[in-house]
Formats: structure tokens, sequence, C-alpha cells
């Protein structure tokens, strides 16, 4: 047992969101722990480093264009991960948006933007997903924001919060289908979505005060984390939401 329990040998998994940033790093990250995996975008073509970066882990991978806001396209995107990797044991929910504007400025294109792409789209990647399943696991990207309260995020962690909700809800009802249902929070990861604050001096130093490990995440800190969720070494672990933070939200 022991190490191989990590292993993903002979799982198919479906990343959404993994032209870039944390969703890249993941489908890399399950890759390189033997499994194949499917990745999404909106465009086809912003997931050729990627795919490429899946090939050279010598794992099967097909690139999907997909918008998760639309329902047929998460139907359409699980389709063809079975067709294309014969099968689907691994789901990672990570397509998401962020845009901050001040709660009294919010107008229902922006809330529905960033609901539909954050909670309606991971619902029914779910749901399009655990159809197709013979058991294996989900993993939602919620956020701090799952927890905490943050000024001008209201349609971002309202669905942040939604998706720890979800999480919780799918968990209790898919483990009879054997199907295991779970999420990360990432805390404070530098990518080209958070950009726009890690170029305040100040914002970054405010931040930093509030990790216990005085330092912002990096994607090999998700990595790890990522793979026992999919594996079979968290077999018997479902509906949690780990904090991959560096200590945040304990100390608040």
């Amino acid at each position: 047992m022991g190490l191989n329990r990590f292993s993903l040998s002979g799982k198919r998994a479906l990343v959404t969101g993994a032209s870039r940033g944390i969703g890249q790093a993941l489908a890399i990250a399950l890759a390189e722990a033997d499994a194949d995996v499917a990745v999404t975008a909106r465009s086809k073509e912003a997931l050729a480093g990627t795919v490429k970066a899946i090939d050279a882990a010598s794992r099967n991978s097909i690139a999907i264009a997909a918008d998760v806001r639309a329902v047929d396209d998460c139907r359409r995107a699980v389709a063809q991960t079975v067709a294309a990797l014969g099968g689907i044991d691994i789901l990672v929910n990570n397509a998401g948006i962020e845009q901050v504007s001040p709660s009294l400025d919010v107008d229902e294109a922006l809330w529905d933007k960033i609901v539909d792409t954050n909670l309606k789209g991971a619902f029914f990647m779910a749901q399009a997903a655990a159809r197709a399943m013979k058991g294996g696991a989900i993993l939602n990207l919620c956020s701090l924001t799952s927890e905490r309260g943050i000024p001008t995020a209201a349609p971002y962690g309202s669905s942040k919060t939604g998706l720890l909700g979800m999480t919780r809800a799918l968990a209790a009802e898919w483990a009879k289908r054997g199907i295991r249902v779970n999420a990360l929070a990432p805390g404070y990861f530098r990518t080209e979505m958070t950009e726009m604050f890690y170029a305040d001096a100040n914002w970054q130093a405010s931040m930093l005060a509030k990790i216990p490990m005085d330092r912002f995440g990096v994607m090999d800190d998700l990595a790890g984390a990522a793979i026992f969720l999919c594996s079979d070494a968290a077999s018997y672990v479902t509906g949690i939401c780990l904090p991959v933070d560096g200590g945040t939200l304990a100390s608040i």
C-alpha cells in the first residue's frame, strides 16, 4: 500500500479552466501522478501549453473548447472526455472568474457572469460527470471567501460560498454512488487573474501580515493536496474543504 495509494495510474481526469494558473498547474500535477487528463477552456488554442506539458509526462490528453456557463458545453466536454480517454474518474472544477466591484455598483450582468461561471458551471459539470462515472472523485476549487466576507467581492464570495454548500450536498448525496466530492480553498496565490492585486506593494504587505507562514502560495503547494483528494489515499474522505493557505483561516 503506502505511497501507491497516491498514484493516479489508470485514472481519467477532466480539469476545467486549465489554460493557465491553478487549473493548468493541477492538470499537469494529475498527469505527473499518472492520470490521463482532458482539459477545457473557452479557447482550445489557449490549452496548447497545458497539453504539451501533459504529453511530456507521457500521459494521454485532449483539449476541449467549452464555456462552463453553457450546460450543453458541460455535457459535451464530459462526453468528449469519455470518448477520448475511455471513461472519467476525476473531475476538477477549477474554471472561475473574479471582478471586484463595490456592491452598490454590481449590475445583473456582472453578477450572472461570475455566479454562472463559478457556481452554475461547476454544478452542471459535476452533474454530467457523475452520470458518466462509475465511482471516482470530484474536486471543486473554493476560496477563502467561502468562509470569510471580503469587501468588493460579493458576487465572487457568494459563488464560492455556494460552491462549498454544493460540495457538501453532493458529497452526502453521491456517496452511495461511490463518488467522493471535496474542495480545495487556496489562499493567496499569484496568478494572471489576481495579478492586479499583487501589483500593489501595500496590498502585498497587508496580505502577508495575515499569513502565519509569511509567504504567498506557489502552485506546488496545491499539487499534493489535489492529488491526495483525487487518489485512493483519500478513499474515506468526502464533503471536506481543505484550506491551502499558509494558516490564514486558522489565524483570523
